[in-house]
């Protein structure tokens, strides 16, 4: 199957908005329909994407991208989920990489994000895909930092 990045429009919102993880993993990731609402209240740094198998819309990712953050972080990944119905079938990794591959085309040279920990947190899959924890947090959220190397 290919996976795509697809910008959310009025064909498939209805698909993301319905979009949900499995009751275990709720407290790990914002529902679809707030990361949607952030998304618009922050359309000028927000990078919402639905993730498309062929054409099928299984996830969503959302991205901060901004020039101007204070702190110097400009590449944040604010969301990134797999409805339940299709996790572990490799679609959270493609996107990422995907989401990598177009930060990298705009000059990236690192991406952050951060995760809850706890029985059933991403840590994992994060981890393996090569985010490394920074040392800080953010809340109760544990900050990570991923390399992004030239093309």
């Amino acid at each position: 199957m290919e996976v795509t990045l697809q910008p959310i429009t009025e064909d498939n919102v209805g698909a993301v908005y319905e979009l949900k993880v499995r009751p275990d993993q709720e407290q790990f990731v914002a529902p679809n329909p707030w990361s949607m609402a952030q998304a618009l209240a922050e359309c000028e740094i927000a990078w919402p994407r639905a993730i498309l198998a062929d054409d099928q819309v299984v996830g969503f990712l959302m991205l901060e991208i901004d020039p101007n953050e204070e702190d110097g972080r400009n590449f944040w990944l604010w969301r990134l989920m797999v409805d339940a119905n299709h996790q572990g079938k490799g679609f959270g990794r493609a996107a990422l990489s995907l989401a990598v591959d177009e930060l990298r085309h705009r000059g990236a040279e690192e991406l952050y994000t951060s995760w809850v920990p706890g029985d059933g947190s991403p840590e994992p899959f994060y981890l393996e895909f090569g985010f490394e924890p920074t040392g800080e947090m953010d809340q109760d959220e544990i900050v990570a930092r991923l390399g992004i190397p030239p093309e």
